[in-house]
């Protein structure tokens, strides 16, 4: 199998087998244990985004206007979540507010709200494969962070899978639902790489803009959700951790 298939494979991977929790744990998971894997989650998308993405998209330009492309694609990263957040009916994974209104039932509003959170971590895995594919990029660095992303979906699974079932669902059908959510990583990755390769002038910006997307996601959605109530601090060591092994992954890997 080549390496580009295995790292966009690797991140869905990772939802799937988070998601498998929910044959071998209780019917709910622990506060604490939500505050940690959240924090996590958060520390390892952050590190990414520094590391494989905007560090490298500064990278490809010269001088002082080589901020420019990323700070252009970072905003609109950041304007896309946010706009796709506003129109799209969905309910957090972890409490928090709900979306616009619909009539979709709580467990469709959670499968959104999952697919709104492993896009734009795709679109990640698919501008770093471009970007070893057309510029002086190193596969490695791209599976680093393809693994770091996968690491970081375990508990995203888990943390989806979870609740549903506590809300009356079968299993097989929380799994099922968990699982799938991330199928949407190897697609957006996939059309991403496409076009990111098409047009190798807008590397900096996909780059960029795949970070904006990923840390709209910590920013105003999982940080919120560890941080509130008790135990708060428990959430902050786990962003530690998921920092630390995502920059060491991207370092030693890259």
């Amino acid at each position: 199998m080549s390496p580009v298939i295995i790292a966009l494979l690797i991140p869905f991977l990772g939802t799937a087998l988070g998601s498998a929790f929910v044959f071998f744990m209780k019917r709910e998971m622990r506060p604490v244990l939500q505050k940690v894997l959240l924090g996590f989650a958060s520390g390892v998308m952050v590190a990414a985004s520094v590391w494989s993405l905007i560090i490298p998209s500064i990278g490809m330009g010269t001088g002082k206007s080589a901020v420019i492309p990323p700070a252009i694609g970072l905003l609109g990263g950041f304007a896309f979540l946010l706009l796709i957040d506003y129109i799209t009916p969905h309910i957090h994974p972890v409490g928090g507010p709900e979306g616009p209104k619909s009539r979709l039932s709580r467990t469709a509003k959670l499968a959104l709200a999952v697919t709104i959170h492993n896009f734009p971590e795709g679109m990640a895995v698919g501008v770093a494969i471009a970007g070893a594919l057309t510029a002086d990029f190193n596969m490695a660095g791209a599976i680093a962070l393809s693994l770091g992303i996968a690491i970081q979906n375990v508990p995203e699974g888990a943390i989806i899978s979870m609740p549903l079932r506590a809300e009356g669902n079968s299993r097989m059908k929380a799994f099922g639902i968990g699982a799938l959510s991330g199928i949407v990583e190897p697609i957006g990755g996939a059309l991403v790489l496409l076009l990111a390769t098409s047009i190798l002038g807008i590397m900096p910006y996909m780059l960029a803009f795949a970070a904006g997307a990923m840390l709209y996601v910590v920013v105003e959605e999982l940080v919120p959700e560890y941080s509130q109530g008790k135990h708060s601090n428990i959430g902050t060591i786990g962003f530690a951790l998921g920092f630390v092994l995502m920059m060491v992954l991207d370092v030693v890997l890259g």
